[in-house]
């Protein structure tokens, strides 16, 4: 199975309608947040089965041990979360009622996401393979999202289960407009959705064609547990299901509002400030989907996916809390004390140290499938690494994205994790001084991909099958080459540059003679210096 290791559960998507992008193409973005794990990338190889073929189900607990699954007669090849066909499947937690947790099914998300990819050839193909999963073999999850997308359109996608004993889920399914974008950050968003009269004969669930579809008993199975007991119209499933406090909106959907406050009117989605505040009296959702006011291309999303809340009310860098060197970061824990008994909390951005893997996948219907689907991929925070490009045609994995070469135990300048790793714990306790340099490195590379990609889309598509899997193995694999070669020298120039705190200059990577200077100080963290200390730092007149 072609899956990228390790749950996650605190992370973060972004999706773009077709209509939506500078190019015609589907987008949705993936972090894979949580302490502790490296991401590998993975490669399943399409294939014929037999009848009667059993496949092992290994989920993330001891429910998955030993069980099986019937195989199916074919199976897609898949390169990380995008099949052949361009089917991508991304996703994230919110978890919601706990009592509807079933630790008996055999299926965890990040396991149906895998088989899904593997049987699918468009995103709602994929939306019925789940369905039928979930219903044959039990869900073993919380709350989740999944954003499952195609060449075509992107679907959201919010699942729960019915709790022990009970196989199935309810689930509700939309479209994205194509003239929109939407984001996801742990936790539920779905509220009221188009129904319809009955549930579709053949395929067991609902749909309302093009834009919704939801398991059959989503309402009922909510008014049987007194979840709710309205009319069916006006059913929300998040607050049926997942339900938000302060922290869900604070920490989760606030990473919504930033991204959607880059490509709309600033004043208009400000004015969800009281919201993102947890003032749900004032105003209690988000827009599900904006129309953006211009179309945003690869390169904004991979920018979007390093948001900090820069420039907004939420910003990281302008207090005191940001250090001498004006540090987006914040060490664990996200809530916590202060002396007085005070309870305290930071905040929870797009961007952040604990990634094990970051993606955006860019999926495209006017160029052959093998060249057309592209995951923008490396393992580490978004914001410290740069996007190689790694297409959906490949059938080799490069050797720094590979699990035996990313051991979490092990430190090793093979493995992308550990390279990425390495440099991004240098920038970040010092990073007003350093983040131009690693900018520098990050911005040679991506503009490199870029340009590059233009010889690949003419080139690939005038070659046979066989032809064309082996050039984009080889395009991948120098691009992974050329990023780990380029972050070794990133690693050693700031080491050298930066070293005993103090600055030497640099071109093109590589330090030059000249005057040393010391980085500035953030000015928030001198006026709290000089607030509380008073008089002991301030320099007499001479």
């Amino acid at each position: 199975m072609s899956l990228l290791t390790v749950a996650s559960f605190a992370c973060t998507n972004l999706i773009v309608g077709k209509k939506a992008s500078v190019d015609g193409s589907v987008m949705c973005t993936y972090n894979c947040d949580g302490f502790g794990f490296a991401s590998p990338l993975t490669y399943s190889a399409p294939g014929r089965h037999a009848a009667g073929e059993q496949i092992p189900v290994r989920g993330f607990g001891p429910a998955g041990n030993g069980r099986y699954i019937a195989q199916a007669e074919y199976t897609y090849g898949v390169v990380g979360l995008m099949n052949e066909n361009q089917v991508t499947i991304v996703e994230t937690t919110w978890d919601g009622r706990e009592e509807l947790r079933n630790p008996e099914g055999l299926l965890d998300y990040f396991t149906l996401m895998g088989i899904a990819l593997q049987r699918s050839t468009n995103a709602r193909e994929a939306i019925a393979v789940i369905d039928q999963l979930v219903n044959e073999y039990g869900y073993s999850s919380t709350g989740e999202n999944f954003v499952i997308a195609d060449k075509d359109e992107a679907w959201i996608f919010e699942i729960i289960g019915k709790g022990p004993g009970r196989k199935g889920a309810v689930w509700v399914a939309l479209r994205v407009p194509d003239d929109c974008i939407c984001a996801y950050a742990n936790s539920s968003r779905i509220r009221q959705f188009p129904q319809a009269k009955k549930a579709d004969k053949k395929l067991g669930f609902c749909v309302v064609e093009g834009e919704c579809m939801y398991s059959a008993d989503v309402i009922s199975f909510a008014k049987e547990k007194g979840y709710y007991d309205g009319p069916d119209a006006d059913f929300s499933f998040r607050e049926a299901y997942g339900p938000l406090d302060f922290s869900a909106i604070r920490y989760c959907e606030a990473r919504v509002w930033s991204f959607f406050r880059h490509h709309y009117d600033t004043a208009e989605i400000d004015s969800y400030l009281p919201f993102i505040n947890g003032q749900t009296d004032v105003i209690d959702h988000l827009p599900l989907w904006i129309k953006p006011d211009k179309p945003l291309s690869v390169r904004d999303l991979m920018n979007d996916m390093r948001d900090h809340y820069e420039g907004t009310a939420l910003d990281m860098t302008a207090d005191v809390s940001a250090g001498p060197w004006a540090s987006p970061y914040r060490n664990q824990p996200v809530n916590y004390k202060s002396s007085d008994g005070t309870d305290m909390f930071r905040e929870r951005p797009i961007g952040c140290q604990q990634s094990g893997m970051t993606m955006v996948c860019q999926m495209r219907d006017w160029l052959p499938d093998a060249v057309g689907g592209v995951t923008y991929f490396n393992m580490d925070d978004a914001s410290m690494v740069a996007y190689v490009p790694v297409y959906c045609g490949i059938d080799r994995i490069p050797d720094p994205f590979r699990r035996e070469n990313n051991d979490i135990r092990e430190f090793s300048t093979e493995s992308a994790f550990w390279m990425n790793n390495f440099v991004a714990n240098m920038v970040y306790p010092r990073y007003s001084a350093m983040i131009g340099d690693l900018r520098e490195a990050q911005s040679e590379l991506e503009d490199f991909y870029a340009e590059d990609q233009k010889t690949v889309e003419a080139e690939a598509p005038k070659l046979t099958a066989a032809e064309r899997t082996e050039y984009l193995t080889r395009k991948t694999l120098d691009y992974t080459d050329m990023m780990m070669k380029r972050w070794d020298k990133l690693a050693k120039l700031l080491i050298v540059k930066h070293n005993d705190q103090i600055m030497q200059p640099s071109e093109n990577g590589v330090v030059v003679a000249g005057r040393r200077s010391s980085p500035a100080y953030a000015p928030a963290f001198v006026d709290a210096v000089k607030a509380q200390t008073g008089d002991r730092y301030v320099k007499p007149a001479e």
